[in-house]
């Protein structure tokens, strides 16, 4: 089976419009799992570098329902970002919070909107089940990413210092949340 590459770097035109969110299929798997090759980094990653043959991205309790997905006009069916989006717990005392476990862009489609579109998304997708948080897990030196979820509204609630051993340093794990008023 051919293996899904990430969209060819290239500078989007004026026209390009805005990235669609959409719930992941089971056959984004392949492209995903590639996506998440594509962008792993120190910066964010607490696991080792994914290596070829890469596993499959919907497994081990992981479903497309719980992932939306990104696509540009430009590459329509072929999605460039996603994010994972979980109950916190599985606990009925905490049914009403939700989770970002996860959230890539592809690095030829970054600077388009796209994390912001999934952010926004997961929002609107938090508000229509009913849920009044929304919370996520962001290393400390991800300048980057802590800035993209403060300017969507998120705080920090909470900080772990020294949490993860990642390239030699110790690194803090930052708690940030945001109140998510339902629908309705």
């Amino acid at each position: 089976m051919p293996t899904e590459q990430p969209i060819p770097a290239r500078t989007p035109s004026p026209a390009a419009g805005p990235p669609r969110v959409r719930t992941a299929r089971p056959g984004d798997g392949p492209a995903l799992a590639a996506l998440d090759a594509a962008t792993w980094s120190t910066l964010h990653a607490v696991t080792p570098r994914p290596l070829p043959p890469l596993p499959p991205f919907f497994a081990a309790g992981r479903s497309p329902a719980e992932h939306l997905v990104a696509e540009v006009p430009e590459h329509p069916g072929h999605p460039v970002g996603y994010l994972r989006l979980v109950p916190s717990l599985p606990l009925a005392a905490n049914a009403h919070v939700r989770a970002i476990r996860g959230l890539a862009v592809d690095p030829a489609a970054r600077g388009r909107g796209v994390a912001r579109a999934l952010l926004r998304a997961a929002v609107a997708r938090c508000r229509a089940e009913g849920a009044r948080r929304l919370t996520l897990r962001v290393l400390g030196h991800n300048t980057p990413a802590r800035r993209l979820y403060e300017s969507e509204g998120f705080t920090v609630e909470g900080i772990l210092p020294g949490e993860m051993y990642l390239d030699g340093g110790y690194v803090d794990d930052v708690l940030m949340g945001l109140a998510v008023h339902p629908e309705g």
